[in-house]
């Protein structure tokens, strides 16, 4: 909507869906699921013709989520102790954005007038993910909770220096 000849304003949805993988390796069975929605308000400043800077918000449900179970024969590392899980033995463990963040990016397009259009945008949503993990069954129940907490402090570290989301659009629009 525009809010005068240099100025507009407008919301959009994006998606990459959710996709899930499971795989084995070593033993260890991991299930993973990515999902990816966000829907923006953007306040947008055309400063040469169809170039502008946008600011806004993002709306988000991002989230990656992994789940271990073991073979009951193969062992793997939690902290410094070394257990050999059974295929009822699961660890969980959830990375997840936050659900509001502030978004700055330069773009073309979206300007007034009626008729199609192009546009393209590139920018980035900011914040810091936060890492959570949950354990279940009598072997990995046995194992102090300190033991998680060091192998997750790696998982922290790697994940705190994503501070970004890129975002990347490409597209035809049609005012009426």
């Amino acid at each position: 909507h525009p809010l005068g000849s240099s100025f507009t304003v407008r919301g959009d949805w994006a998606t990459l869906g959710t996709r899930s993988k499971r795989q084995t390796e070593n033993g260890i069975s991991y299930d993973a699921e990515f999902g990816f929605n966000r829907a923006g308000l953007f306040a947008d400043w055309f400063y040469w013709g169809g170039l502008r800077i946008t600011g806004g918000m993002t709306f988000n449900n991002l989230k990656l989520n992994l789940v271990a179970r073991g073979d009951g024969v193969t062992s793997f590392q939690v902290g410094n102790q070394s257990v050999v899980p059974g295929p009822d033995e699961r660890m969980n463990v959830s990375v997840k954005y936050p659900k509001t963040t502030p978004y700055l990016g330069l773009g073309y397009g979206h300007q007034a007038g009626t008729g199609f259009g192009f546009l393209f945008d590139i920018g980035a949503s900011m914040g810091k993910a936060t890492v959570s993990e949950t354990h279940s069954g009598t072997i990995l129940n046995s194992i102090p909770q300190a033991e998680f907490d060091a192998e997750l402090a790696q998982l922290r570290e790697g994940v705190a220096k994503v501070k970004y989301i890129p975002q990347v659009s490409i597209g035809l629009n049609y005012r009426f």
